[in-house]
């Protein structure tokens, strides 16, 4: 989207007669697809390399991947409708996956992080599929289990891929 902005073809997308949110969808369906099929042959060598199996429901964790992948697919649109160029939304993106990498559980537990870093983590998606990744393929657990994750993945899901609907509207105009 960025880079359509700065060679002057998204003048010729707007004027389509598509509507913001169909443009949305046309622009993240590909990449969502192929964060599903990389997301899948992951379990594949997560189980035939490395002898790990999924505890818990393979559809319920391809369920919440999805809507996970929204949400971050739905940030990257959002970042690249408000950016001026591509290095600027480069930045952004390398600040953002930074903090919520570190802040997500994957390389220290979220238990002994200091009080303020909690906080944040309630903003941090990442922080919430860490979880379910957890709960779901070393723990076994089911629905019941992840259900707040799953709640607060969608909500932000929905939030966000609005937020950049809108965004993408005012950049437009």
């Amino acid at each position: 989207l960025v880079r359509e902005k700065e060679i002057g073809t998204i003048e010729q997308v707007n004027v389509t007669p598509i509507r913001r949110w169909q443009f949305l969808m046309g622009k993240m369906i590909p990449f969502w697809l192929l964060g599903m099929v990389e997301f899948i042959a992951g379990l594949c060598i997560m189980k035939l390399v490395f002898g790990i199996s999924i505890q818990g429901s393979i559809p319920l964790l391809l369920g919440i991947t999805a809507v996970y992948l929204l949400v971050m697919l739905g940030l990257g649109f959002f970042i690249s409708s408000v950016s001026e160029n591509q290095l600027q939304s480069m930045f952004i993106v390398l600040f953002l996956f930074i903090i919520f990498v570190l802040l997500s559980g994957v390389f220290t537990p979220t238990e002994g992080m200091p009080e303020w870093a909690h906080k944040i983590n309630y903003l941090n998606p990442m922080s919430f599929y860490i979880d379910v990744i957890k709960k779901i393929i070393l723990k076994g657990g089911g629905i019941d289990s992840v259900r707040l994750d799953f709640i607060v993945l969608s909500i932000m899901a929905v939030v966000i891929n609005a937020g950049a609907v809108l965004s993408y509207r005012e950049a437009s105009k």
